[in-house]
């Protein structure tokens, strides 16, 4: 018996047009024979999703329904933060393919989180930002975390501290360096994310940035940056001079 995933006609009960198929792609068109000899890296997001839904729907084949959701949810990241009822709602998608979407995603971000001792050393705010970025923008509330680096600016471990509101009188500051002191940590580096999507530091983090830079001092760790993460943004305080003499 063939491939139902790649051969079968999905007709819809009352005879309308049969559902577009990857496999009325040209086969240079088809996504899956392009990961096969370009390699994964070389698709679009909406070539990746199609490979995941395998067929698309009246009027749309499956890479056109990718393009649909990327743009309905705001990307990938969008994706990540909707539900898994709202990705379900979606034309097209029954529980089978949502669960298949929101596990591929969910295995991506604990890619991110596997082997420490893999990952680069944190030589810039866009390497720190890109270790934490991917989970914190799909978070609906606020959440601090401290980034702990050894010597060589290797990450030895990602926390979070706090959960929800964040302003300057609630973040008791010697938290943030518990983990610093038990690790033997030699530079941290503070994060918090901005649930509106809006990375612009406000004044609480600016003053939260200035009271946990002074305590690094008297500490002997070095706070090396406090990153804000927005929706696909991120502001580095220390690159801006807030917070940081």
């Amino acid at each position: 018996m063939e491939d139902q995933e790649t051969t079968d006609l999905q007709t819809s009960t009352d005879n309308q047009q049969p559902a577009y198929r990857i496999m009325d792609l040209e086969v240079s068109e088809r996504p899956r024979e392009r990961l096969a000899h370009l390699g994964p890296q070389a698709l679009s997001n909406a070539e990746l999703i199609a490979i995941l839904l395998r067929v698309g729907v009246q009027g749309e084949n499956a890479v056109q329904v990718g393009q649909r959701l990327l743009q309905n949810f705001g990307g990938i990241s969008g994706l990540h933060r909707a539900s898994f009822d709202e990705v379900r709602a979606e034309h097209g998608l029954g529980p089978a393919k949502s669960a298949q979407i929101k596990a591929a995603i969910e295995l991506g971000r604990r890619l991110t989180l596997e082997a420490p001792e893999a990952r680069p050393s944190i030589n810039s705010p866009a390497d720190a930002a890109n270790l934490v970025q991917y989970e914190m923008s799909a978070l609906e509330q606020e959440e601090l975390r401290v980034i702990l680096l050894n010597t060589r600016n290797r990450v030895q471990k990602v926390e979070t501290v706090y959960r929800g509101s964040l302003n300057s009188s609630q973040v008791r500051v010697g938290e943030l360096f518990k983990g610093a002191i038990r690790s033997n940590a030699a530079a941290l580096i503070v994060a918090h994310n901005h649930p509106s999507g809006d990375p612009t530091p406000s004044p609480d983090d600016v003053a939260i940035t200035r009271a946990i830079v002074e305590a690094g001092k008297l500490l002997d760790v070095q706070v090396l940056d406090h990153l804000v993460i927005g929706n696909g943004r991120f502001v580095s305080l220390k690159e801006r001079g807030l917070g940081f003499g």
